[in-house]
């Protein structure tokens, strides 16, 4: 009985997965058997990390405007209560860019949310 070759679904498949295996050694980008295992682990550790990206930049804003209040002598958690009792809309992302590139701006900043508390 002749050997069956799979169709041309079959061979678009497996290139799209050794393409997506392409900068990996040795066998696990020559492989399709390893080359898919290791894709697919790939792409797990993608999704996860997209969403720690997020909390990880969170974090570092946190860090940089505390920094910055305690510069001012004010901490990070009564500057937050004293900017949203002042009504002033800027989220964390802002915040931390303005601590970093502007302390004149930020220091008045402090300012308004001392005066609001």
């Amino acid at each position: 009985m002749p050997r069956v070759t799979r169709g041309f679904k079959a061979h678009r498949r497996r290139k799209k997965i050794l393409k997506m295996a392409k900068g990996y050694r040795g066998a696990r980008r020559l492989c399709f058997k390893q080359a898919k295992e290791t894709v697919e682990r790939g792409l797990c550790y993608a999704y996860r990390d997209r969403r720690t990206k997020k909390r990880m930049f969170r974090r570092l804003w946190i860090i940089r405007i505390n920094a910055a209040c305690r510069l001012n002598g004010m901490s990070y958690s009564r500057f937050i209560e004293g900017i949203t009792k002042a009504g002033v809309a800027v989220d964390r992302k802002m915040l931390a860019d303005i601590a970093v590139t502007d302390s004149n701006a930020f220091s008045f900043l402090v300012a308004t949310a001392k005066s609001a508390c």
